[in-house]
């Protein structure tokens, strides 16, 4: 049993390695007086004062961000509607949404990208910063609404109702209770379709027009002539970032949870009612 112990603790710091020593590599690298990442030139912060001071990549961080930010509200309103609407709905129909709502998950890149491509066309939608925004809006929300399903399996039933009887309306029942409730599978579909957003190509590249460039199509365009030791240092700031928000959002989830199971059905309810 020990032995099986220890090959189950090497087998995860393996697959560990395995994730995370690129990542590693890439931040040290970031480091490196030398463009090339051969060999060890010395400790410096160059790339990341250079960084700051280069209008192409900053111009096309920003685009993404606000890209990713505005696609993943707006997909958060959506897809969170959409998520309750189904979850109310009978065994029969709820089961073919969802089926339907995991098409765009499985689906080519490239064959959403295409379809999107053709609609805007057909639509005279010219391409550019609304058109891309349409496009991350459009693949978020299946991943937002697969995010908040699971809550809303676990939610209590008889809390909302206990809610009403307790003099709550139905709009304010729901912001007071339910929403509380889903909330961890609200923020981690928003962080999802944030990411995904971020981290979309294929899509972007088909829907986006000239003059609006995102982080992910900057830096295809650097590799063909060569990645710059500045998008390294980039990197390494949004996985830090990144790693910060996770840790926080983790630990007050937790604290959330335990102050929530710790309170009776009816005490929330009353207390939401209120």
């Amino acid at each position: 049993m020990k032995l099986w112990k220890r090959l189950s603790y090497a087998y995860s710091v393996l697959i560990f390695l395995f994730l995370y020593a690129p990542i590693v590599v890439m931040i040290v690298y970031s480091f490196n007086a030398e463009k090339s990442r051969a060999k060890w030139g010395g400790f410096t912060l160059k790339w990341y004062r250079e960084l700051f001071s280069n209008s192409d990549i900053m111009e096309a961080l920003i685009t993404t961000l606000t890209i990713a930010l505005l696609s993943s509200i707006i997909a958060l309103i959506i897809g969170t509607a959409a998520a309750v609407g189904i979850a109310n709905l009978r065994k029969g129909p709820r089961k073919w949404l969802m089926n339907i709502t995991y098409l765009p998950m499985l689906n080519a890149d490239i064959v959403t990208g295409v379809s999107l491509l053709l609609i805007f066309s057909l639509m005279g939608i010219e391409l550019g910063y609304v058109s891309l925004l349409l496009a991350h809006v459009t693949f978020n929300i299946p991943y937002v609404i697969l995010s908040i399903m699971p809550k809303l399996r676990q939610l209590d039933p008889h809390l909302y109702e206990a809610a009403q009887d307790l003099g709550a309306p139905p709009v304010l029942a729901f912001f007071k209770v339910v929403l509380p409730e889903i909330s961890p599978g609200i923020v981690t579909g928003f962080l999802l379709a944030f990411t995904m957003s971020i981290d979309d190509f294929v899509i972007s590249f088909f829907t986006t027009g000239s003059g609006v460039s995102t982080l992910a199509i900057e830096i295809y365009s650097m590799a063909r002539r060569g990645i710059k030791p500045e998008i390294n240092a980039l990197s390494a700031i949004m996985f830090l970032v990144v790693l910060a928000l996770l840790l926080v959002i983790n630990l007050r989830g937790g604290k959330d949870k335990k102050g929530a199971e710790n309170r009776p059905v009816s005490v929330r309810a009353r207390s939401s009612a209120r």
